[in-house]
């Protein structure tokens, strides 16, 4: 008995690195009963941070952990988007914000317990079928023996997914890429964020990719989201937009009422706010 306990805290040793987390069916799922986890909580060998989730202990947890955990190790089908995205790839950076909010995008809602963690960070969901036709994280994105400086998506690809490494064994973190986390980010006006703000943003975009831009564009869903996009990209008159074949982009039909009070853009229809331009 002592051997087959000893086998399987050297195999969890092997295969649960330190500060990730799993939940009891994956746990289950390895041969791992509900008294011996208790057992092994009891004893120091792992940690409960909440009901039915597991860790071998190391420092406090971080949402990113957490996230890599979903990703990797789980296969949660879940990628960071929209604003959190944009900050962790430096273009979001002087955006005020008050509370800190992860975006997490995919198919499915993530478990209940990623938001019952104590954590300095609160995750909000998106289901990203409802943003984009074939753009949906189908399957986990990453694991931890991944290769830096690998992509989760190609050029060519509407899914639009980066990895970027994290933490000191250089874990993968997948992300959207920027023009995916932009039109993430832009589905947010003008409930969750402001236009202002994403003038600010879409000011500093000068190095988007036309071709990756043109596949999310032509897959996205959203007339609100596509319209926001080229009302924003003609004020900044970024080079690449020479390159986006706008033709190909369904914009849709009528008036898109967006900012209470505003004044009417005749290009594409949509209501902005009247100060906009007082702030450029």
């Amino acid at each position: 008995m002592a051997e087959r306990k000893e086998g399987k805290l050297n195999w969890l040793e092997r295969n649960l690195p330190e500060g990730v987390v799993v939940d009891a069916a994956w746990l289950t799922r390895r041969g791992y009963s509900t008294s011996l986890r208790s057992q092994y909580v009891s004893a120091g060998w792992l940690e409960q941070p909440t009901r039915g989730v597991y860790r071998r202990a190391r420092g406090s947890l971080s949402w990113q952990q957490v996230v890599i955990s979903l990703q990797a190790l789980l296969e949660f089908p879940v990628v960071v988007g929209g604003r959190t995205a944009l900050e962790l790839q430096g273009y979001a950076h002087y955006l005020p914000q008050q509370a800190k909010e992860v975006l997490l995008y995919g198919p499915k809602r993530p478990p209940k317990w990623v938001n019952e963690l104590q954590l300095a960070a609160h995750f909000a969901y998106r289901n990203d079928g409802s943003l984009f036709r074939n753009a949906a994280v189908t399957r986990s994105p990453a694991n931890l023996n991944w290769t830096p400086g690998s992509s989760a998506g190609d050029e060519s690809s509407s899914h639009a997914l980066t990895v970027q490494s994290w933490g000191h064994w250089d874990w993968p973190l997948t992300l959207s890429s920027p023009e995916r986390a932009v039109l993430e980010l832009l589905d947010e006006l003008p409930n969750h964020e402001s236009f202002h703000q994403a003038d600010m943003l879409m000011g500093g975009l000068a190095n988007l990719r036309p071709q990756r831009l043109q596949n999310l564009l032509e897959d996205c869903r959203s007339v609100k989201v596509k319209r926001l996009f080229f009302f924003f990209a003609d004020r900044h008159r970024h080079a690449w937009l020479k390159r986006l074949e706008k033709d190909t982009i369904s914009l849709g039909e009528g008036k898109r009422m967006l900012a209470k009070g505003g004044r009417l853009d005749k290009a594409y229809q949509i209501t902005v706010p009247g100060d906009l331009d007082a702030v450029r």
